[in-house]
């Protein structure tokens, strides 16, 4: 019963007009964004943070949501049309998507993605309105020391779930904790690695650092490759509706998909990527039924059920973040980001302090997923035109949008010129091969664990076994060294790789 009061709060917030027309905007950029390749939703929610300052922020977090989730949808669009992956977790449904679409047989492929989508993100949203009040029941049961073991499990979890080499991840991580620490010092009050630049004293702009590495690093990773690969070609859409055939095989792909990324989506580190790499290997790994083609040759269940997996990653992945305020993902970062614009400290006072915007945000999933399925399916077409601008347009427009976005922030020349120098570092780590998304985890936890470890053994008059004395915190900080331990086993490892080349 408090459930259905609860969703009637979020429905009334969410369906005001000004909050509708932000959700619209939100699914039209996001989707948009998916579309173009080369800029994610993390690079587009890191550009357009500046914009939210003026917007309430229930309007604002439907946006930034809106934009989240959209990308997921327009990613998929030019991952089966074109061949590109508009956004990582479209990595994917490239292998057989794209074989759908050179068959004449694009159209049900999108429609594949789009409908499992939906679903996807309809059960993604129950899930988040049912399991949400429980969890924060618990969260109201943490002190310091068990949200700092929480916070050292997410971090883990970050370095187990990040693709590519451990090494670089724990790296990655490590240079965003020692980000964290330019700054003023929480007690004392003096102010550390500033090297006496007065701008440096309130620590480095987030959204300089996001912007930087995110938006300015895959333009100039963009531009570096041959006019050639950014070229786009169209090919000619038969019919959008998948056959009966279609749908026999669909249906149980879409479900086992959207359970898949319903459970990795709760995951510190889990989130879109993740769970559509999970649901492509699992499909693979299912029998062929007769008159199946194989995967790789053009299978719907190589589309439908990765784009339902990344979708229901997408909205479960807002659980931790709402209820226990730890970001499991690079987005879910940047949204902490946006809440603290607002003044808002994400965490389980925010369902209780401002139930409107908690589940107002909640009810606009909803909305959103259903835009989406009407932004995405019968515009093909508009989406196809926008994939023959040509990109010498296209990133001059991105660079200037982020310098005015981030100058505007603190009306500060320095933060432009930071940005410029994160773009520089984030090029540097493309080219490296190292992932970025560690270092934001690492950048926005840092702060908040120094905080919770330093109040822990201040309660506690400087004895550290309050960390391993507490039960809820022991077994997070077990839970941190069986992950590490799973990880750092060899057949693991070895496995671990094997699977981020194929995705690749």
């Amino acid at each position: 019963m408090d459930l259905i009061n609860n969703l009637s709060i979020g429905f009334e917030a969410a369906f005001t007009l000004q909050n509708l027309i932000y959700a619209f905007v939100g699914c039209l950029l996001g989707t948009l964004i998916g579309v173009l390749p080369g800029i994610g939703p993390v690079a587009t929610i890191a550009m357009l943070l500046p914009a939210t300052y003026a917007l309430p922020p229930v309007a604002a977090l439907i946006m930034l949501a809106g934009i989240y989730y959209g990308s997921q949808y327009g990613g998929s669009t030019t991952a089966i049309l074109v061949n590109l992956p508009g956004e990582s977790s479209s990595v994917v449904t490239v292998i057989d998507g794209h074989q759908m679409a050179k068959q004449g047989r694009g159209g049900p492929a999108l429609a594949a993605a789009g409908l499992g989508s939906f679903f996807a993100g309809c059960v993604g949203t129950l899930i988040l309105a049912a399991f949400a009040p429980p969890l924060t029941e618990l969260a109201f049961k943490f002190g310091p020391a068990e949200y700092f073991s929480l916070m050292v499990l997410g971090l883990i979890g970050a370095v187990v779930l990040a693709s590519g080499s451990l090494l670089k991840a724990i790296c990655m991580i490590m240079l965003g904790l020692l980000l964290g620490l330019v700054g003023t010092d929480v007690n004392s009050g003096v102010a550390r690695y500033s090297f006496d630049i007065p701008e440096l004293t309130d620590g480095i702009s987030f959204i300089a650092i996001a912007m930087g590495i995110f938006g300015y690093g895959e333009i100039i990773a963009n531009l570096s490759q041959p006019e050639e690969d950014r070229q786009v070609f169209t090919a000619k859409l038969q019919g959008l509706m998948p056959t009966k055939q279609d749908f026999k095989h669909m249906v149980p792909a879409v479900l086992r998909g959207t359970a898949l990324g319903c459970s990795l989506g709760i995951l510190p580190g889990g989130g879109s990527l993740l769970s559509a790499f999970a649901s492509y290997t699992l499909e693979k790994k299912l029998r062929l039924r007769p008159g199946e083609v194989p995967f790789g040759q053009g299978n719907i269940r190589g589309v439908a059920g990765p784009e339902s997996a990344n979708n229901a990653g997408a909205q479960t992945s807002f659980i931790p973040l709402l209820t226990l305020g730890i970001p499991g993902n690079p987005v879910m970062a940047l949204m902490v980001g946006a809440m603290t614009i607002h003044n808002i400290q994400p965490g389980p006072q925010v369902m209780t302090s401002n139930p409107e915007l908690f589940w107002g945000l909640i009810a606009s999933m909803w909305i959103g997923n259903l835009m989406l399925i009407v932004l995405n399916l019968p515009l093909i077409g508009i989406w196809i035109k926008l994939l023959s601008i040509p990109y010498r347009w296209l990133f001059p427009a991105i660079v200037l949008f982020c310098a005015i976005g981030v100058y505007s922030t603190n009306n500060n020349t320095f933060d432009v010129w930071m940005v410029g120098f994160f773009g520089i570092v984030g090029y540097a780590f493309i080219k490296l091969g190292c992932e970025p998304a560690p270092l934001l985890l690492g950048l926005i936890l840092g702060p908040m664990m120094e905080e919770n470890l330093r109040r822990a053994l201040l309660l506690s008059r400087g004895d550290w076994s309050v960390l391993v004395t507490r039960p809820i915190s022991a077994t997070l900080l077990v839970g941190a060294v069986i992950l590490l331990t799973i990880v750092l086993l060899p057949s693991v490892r070895s496995k671990r790789e094997e699977a981020f080349v194929e995705e690749g």
